[in-house]
Protein backbone atom coordinates (compact mmCIF):
# COMPACT_ATOMS: atom_id res chain seq x y z
CA UNK A 1 0.00 0.00 0.00
CA UNK A 2 1.45 3.38 -0.49
CA UNK A 3 1.95 5.69 1.99
CA UNK A 4 0.01 9.10 1.82
CA UNK A 5 1.15 12.17 2.46
CA UNK A 6 1.18 14.39 5.60
CA UNK A 7 -1.92 16.13 4.21
CA UNK A 8 -3.80 13.07 3.02
CA UNK A 9 -2.60 11.86 6.62
CA UNK A 10 -4.25 15.22 8.24
CA UNK A 11 -7.07 15.04 6.61
CA UNK A 12 -8.34 11.40 7.37
CA UNK A 13 -6.86 11.79 11.27
CA UNK A 14 -9.56 15.26 10.81
CA UNK A 15 -12.43 13.37 9.15
CA UNK A 16 -11.87 10.69 12.55
CA UNK A 17 -12.00 13.92 14.99
CA UNK A 18 -14.99 15.19 12.94
CA UNK A 19 -17.38 12.15 14.57
CA UNK A 20 -15.50 11.81 17.81
CA UNK A 21 -17.64 11.50 20.63
CA UNK A 22 -14.83 10.43 23.31
CA UNK A 23 -15.74 12.96 26.11
CA UNK A 24 -18.45 15.14 26.73
CA UNK A 25 -17.68 18.16 24.88
CA UNK A 26 -19.16 16.71 21.66
CA UNK A 27 -22.62 17.01 23.00
CA UNK A 28 -21.82 21.07 23.27
CA UNK A 29 -19.65 21.67 20.08
CA UNK A 30 -20.88 23.16 16.84
CA UNK A 31 -17.75 22.06 14.87
CA UNK A 32 -14.82 20.37 15.39
CA UNK A 33 -11.48 22.57 15.42
CA UNK A 34 -9.10 19.92 14.18
CA UNK A 35 -6.40 22.39 13.03
CA UNK A 36 -5.24 24.61 10.15
CA UNK A 37 -2.28 25.51 8.05
CA UNK A 38 0.54 24.12 6.16
CA UNK A 39 0.70 20.07 6.49
CA UNK A 40 4.62 20.19 5.84
CA UNK A 41 4.93 23.24 8.14
CA UNK A 42 8.39 23.56 9.59
CA UNK A 43 6.77 26.10 12.68
CA UNK A 44 3.90 24.34 14.22
CA UNK A 45 1.32 26.51 16.97
CA UNK A 46 -0.13 24.79 19.61
CA UNK A 47 -3.19 26.33 22.04
CA UNK A 48 -5.07 25.24 24.44
CA UNK A 49 -9.08 24.79 23.38
CA UNK A 50 -11.34 26.51 20.72
CA UNK A 51 -13.13 29.52 21.64
CA UNK A 52 -16.48 30.84 20.68
CA UNK A 53 -15.16 32.36 17.17
CA UNK A 54 -13.27 29.41 16.38
CA UNK A 55 -16.26 26.55 17.37
CA UNK A 56 -18.07 28.70 14.49
CA UNK A 57 -15.81 28.84 11.92
CA UNK A 58 -13.91 25.52 12.44
CA UNK A 59 -10.50 26.74 12.36
CA UNK A 60 -7.71 27.68 15.35
CA UNK A 61 -7.11 31.41 16.84
CA UNK A 62 -9.88 33.28 14.59
CA UNK A 63 -10.85 35.92 17.29
CA UNK A 64 -8.71 38.60 18.94
CA UNK A 65 -6.22 35.83 20.23
CA UNK A 66 -5.92 34.87 16.30
CA UNK A 67 -5.31 38.20 15.14
CA UNK A 68 -2.61 39.15 17.75
CA UNK A 69 -1.09 35.96 16.75
CA UNK A 70 -1.05 36.43 13.00
CA UNK A 71 0.29 39.99 14.02
CA UNK A 72 3.05 38.52 15.77
CA UNK A 73 3.86 36.29 13.30
CA UNK A 74 4.22 38.73 10.48
CA UNK A 75 6.13 41.12 12.84
CA UNK A 76 8.57 39.07 13.92
CA UNK A 77 8.51 36.30 11.73
CA UNK A 78 7.94 37.62 8.50
CA UNK A 79 5.29 35.09 7.71
CA UNK A 80 1.40 34.69 6.90
CA UNK A 81 -0.39 31.64 9.15
CA UNK A 82 -0.65 29.82 6.10
CA UNK A 83 3.14 29.30 6.08
CA UNK A 84 2.67 27.61 9.84
CA UNK A 85 0.35 24.39 11.00
CA UNK A 86 -1.67 25.63 14.23
CA UNK A 87 -3.67 22.95 16.64
CA UNK A 88 -4.75 23.03 19.72
CA UNK A 89 -4.68 20.72 23.01
CA UNK A 90 -8.32 19.95 22.83
CA UNK A 91 -10.64 20.46 19.48
CA UNK A 92 -13.89 21.03 21.07
CA UNK A 93 -14.58 24.23 22.58
CA UNK A 94 -15.62 23.87 26.87
CA UNK A 95 -18.61 25.72 27.30
CA UNK A 96 -18.10 29.45 28.54
CA UNK A 97 -14.04 28.81 27.31
CA UNK A 98 -13.47 27.16 30.77
CA UNK A 99 -10.14 25.41 30.83
CA UNK A 100 -10.17 21.89 29.94
CA UNK A 101 -10.47 19.26 32.17
CA UNK A 102 -8.04 15.92 32.09
CA UNK A 103 -10.09 13.97 30.87
CA UNK A 104 -11.03 16.18 28.02
CA UNK A 105 -7.02 16.48 27.46
CA UNK A 106 -6.76 13.07 27.10
CA UNK A 107 -9.64 12.29 25.11
CA UNK A 108 -7.93 14.60 22.75
CA UNK A 109 -4.51 13.79 22.87
CA UNK A 110 -4.06 11.42 20.37
CA UNK A 111 -4.94 13.70 17.93
CA UNK A 112 -2.40 16.30 18.87
CA UNK A 113 0.73 13.40 19.10
CA UNK A 114 -0.12 12.65 15.42
CA UNK A 115 -0.29 15.53 14.23
CA UNK A 116 2.46 16.89 15.66
CA UNK A 117 3.82 13.53 14.21
CA UNK A 118 3.16 13.41 10.94
CA UNK A 119 3.93 17.25 10.74
CA UNK A 120 7.18 17.09 11.68
CA UNK A 121 7.97 20.47 12.43
CA UNK A 122 10.95 21.69 13.54
CA UNK A 123 9.72 24.12 16.00
CA UNK A 124 6.82 23.84 17.93
CA UNK A 125 5.25 26.88 19.99
CA UNK A 126 3.02 26.71 22.59
CA UNK A 127 0.89 29.12 23.57
CA UNK A 128 -0.16 29.16 27.53
CA UNK A 129 -0.11 26.99 30.08
CA UNK A 130 -2.39 23.53 28.82
CA UNK A 131 -0.31 23.13 25.76
CA UNK A 132 3.20 23.77 27.48
CA UNK A 133 2.21 21.13 30.41
CA UNK A 134 1.22 18.47 28.42
CA UNK A 135 3.72 18.31 25.78
CA UNK A 136 6.95 19.06 27.93
CA UNK A 137 4.95 16.31 30.62
CA UNK A 138 5.87 18.47 33.63
CA UNK A 139 3.58 20.53 36.05
CA UNK A 140 5.25 23.88 36.10
CA UNK A 141 3.47 26.86 34.68
CA UNK A 142 3.91 28.74 31.69
CA UNK A 143 6.20 31.95 33.58
CA UNK A 144 9.00 29.60 34.65
CA UNK A 145 9.29 27.48 31.61
CA UNK A 146 9.00 30.22 28.63
CA UNK A 147 12.38 32.17 27.88
CA UNK A 148 14.09 29.17 27.23
CA UNK A 149 14.04 26.09 24.55
CA UNK A 150 13.28 22.36 25.04
CA UNK A 151 14.13 19.67 22.93
CA UNK A 152 11.07 17.49 21.79
CA UNK A 153 12.25 14.45 19.88
CA UNK A 154 13.81 15.94 16.74
CA UNK A 155 11.62 19.11 17.55
CA UNK A 156 12.56 21.86 19.81
CA UNK A 157 9.66 23.34 21.95
CA UNK A 158 9.65 26.94 22.93
CA UNK A 159 6.79 27.79 25.26
CA UNK A 160 4.87 31.29 25.24
CA UNK A 161 2.22 32.95 26.95
CA UNK A 162 -1.16 32.38 25.13
CA UNK A 163 -2.18 35.44 23.25
CA UNK A 164 -5.27 35.61 25.72
CA UNK A 165 -2.87 36.83 28.42
CA UNK A 166 -0.77 39.49 26.62
CA UNK A 167 -4.27 40.78 25.51
CA UNK A 168 -5.22 40.96 28.83
CA UNK A 169 -1.88 41.86 30.41
CA UNK A 170 -0.40 44.40 27.67
CA UNK A 171 2.98 45.70 27.40
CA UNK A 172 5.33 43.17 29.50
CA UNK A 173 3.35 40.06 28.53
CA UNK A 174 3.29 41.49 24.99
CA UNK A 175 7.27 41.65 24.71
CA UNK A 176 7.80 38.39 26.27
CA UNK A 177 5.98 36.60 23.56
CA UNK A 178 7.63 38.91 20.92
CA UNK A 179 10.93 37.33 22.40
CA UNK A 180 9.80 34.16 22.30
CA UNK A 181 8.77 34.39 18.69
CA UNK A 182 12.51 35.76 17.95
CA UNK A 183 13.69 32.58 19.87
CA UNK A 184 11.91 30.17 17.57
CA UNK A 185 13.00 32.29 14.40
CA UNK A 186 16.31 31.70 15.35
CA UNK A 187 15.51 28.05 15.92
CA UNK A 188 14.19 27.49 12.71
CA UNK A 189 17.43 28.95 11.02
CA UNK A 190 19.59 27.27 13.05
CA UNK A 191 17.70 23.62 11.88
CA UNK A 192 17.92 24.58 8.18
Amino acid sequence: MPRMAPGSRLAALAAEAAACTRCPLAATRTQVVFGVGDPEADLMFVGEAPGRDEDLRGEPFVGRSGQLLDRLLAEELGIGRERVYIANVVKCRPPDNRDPRPEEISACRPYLTEQVALIAPRVVVTLGNFATKLLLGTDQGITKLRGSSYPMGKTTLVPTFHPAAALRGGGVVLAQMRADFVRAKQLMGRAA
